[in-house]
């Protein structure tokens, strides 16, 4: 293995443990609306992070380490479905709107990823109980989303602004 990969495996690594730390983290903090689903997504800076950091194969693979580790780590399996397609929902449109996206408007893929994150977890929802009446709570998630979403996203666009000059060049050395 050649001293870039093990750098990239580094990278990924550490940035895995931060999205995990953060995870478990914000499970400590009371829900402040009472439905299930709503939270800040905290872990997401970090996805977001390595969506314009590294490689989509690296953010994909921080993102599942996150979500297995956090659902072992919690106690929560029930929650892995519902965060795996939320999860992935989110990556897949952040991904995509990454290259249209300057590095000025990381908080608007933010949004529209946390938009996504709940359509998905939504859709897990229906499909679990066989009921579509479940969809009701769409509006409420996506409006609570997507101000997470642009918090989260802004919190990610100044770390990026604040580590560009070490980062990127220590990662693509």
């Amino acid at each position: 293995m050649n001293h870039t990969k093990t750098k990239r495996m580094v990278y990924d690594a550490l940035l895995a443990g931060i999205a995990l730390a953060m995870y478990l983290i914000e499970l400590q903090i009371p829900s402040p609306v009472p439905i299930p689903g709503v939270k800040l997504g905290l872990a997401n800076i970090v996805t977001l992070f390595a969506v314009y950091l590294l490689n989509p194969a690296d953010a994909a693979a921080i993102l599942l380490v996150r979500i297995l580790l956090g659902g072992i780590f919690s106690g929560r399996l029930i929650s892995l479905l519902y965060s795996l397609v939320g999860g992935g929902f989110c990556l897949l449109v952040m991904l995509l709107l990454k290259k249209n996206c300057l590095r000025r408007q990381i908080w608007l893929c933010s949004v529209a990823g946390a938009a996504a994150h709940n359509i998905g977890q939504i859709l897990v929802a229906v499909l679990l109980t066989r009921s579509i009446y479940v969809a009701v709570y769409l509006p409420i998630l996506l409006v609570t989303g997507m101000t997470a979403g642009l918090f989260t996203g802004l919190c990610s666009q100044r770390a990026l602004s604040l580590l560009k000059k070490h980062i990127y060049t220590e990662i693509e050395s």
